[in-house]
């Protein structure tokens, strides 16, 4: 009888289980690209004030640990505790090669108060040589409701520029070499 509980267990994981991990999976958002400078530098313009406000950010603080605060504002005349501002959760990191953030506080304007909060990011930086840098963003945990379906465009659309961004800041360092 023992045996026979397992062959059922191992089917129900074999049949159920890759559909519901596949159903996840679809929703997620992935860009990816190469950008002109080293793994270090490219961790730095994510994970330091300094490097958030060379590229993203018109204001910027971090506190890079488990649980730490990165806070974000685009207004010049903004501050990074301001209605406008964006607080992420610092959910876990590995120097130099993964970041992964989840929105704590969304600006008061943003038009997804409800599906935001589902929502994660990893980065993740590979080094493709000693002056190149491979950076993945992946962002889950988007539903199949409509305002999920239209953050879910929204930051699609947002995630890519903002790589452009990152890649060109690092073209412009090149060029003015």
């Amino acid at each position: 009888m023992e045996n026979r509980t397992r062959v059922v267990s191992l089917m129900f994981l074999l049949v159920f289980l890759p559909g519901s991990f596949r159903a996840q999976d679809d929703t997620r958002i992935v860009h990816e690209g190469i950008v002109n400078a080293p793994v270090d530098q490219v961790w730095a313009a994510f994970t330091t004030v300094e490097g958030l406000e060379s590229w993203m950010a018109a204001h910027a603080t971090i506190e890079l640990k488990i649980g730490g605060r990165m806070k974000t504002q685009y207004d010049p005349k903004g501050t990074v505790d301001d209605a406008k501002a964006i607080e992420n959760t610092i959910l876990s990191y590995e120097p130099l090669r993964m970041l992964s953030i989840k929105v704590a506080k969304a600006p008061d304007t943003f038009p997804f108060p409800n599906a935001i909060k589902n929502m994660w990011t990893i980065v993740y930086f590979t080094p493709e040589g000693d002056k190149t840098t491979r950076v993945r963003e992946v962002s889950m945990g988007f539903g199949n409701d409509n305002e999920s379906k239209k953050m879910r465009e929204f930051f699609n659309r947002g995630n890519a520029f903002t790589l452009q961004k990152l890649q060109k800041r690092f073209a412009l360092k090149a060029d003015a070499k």
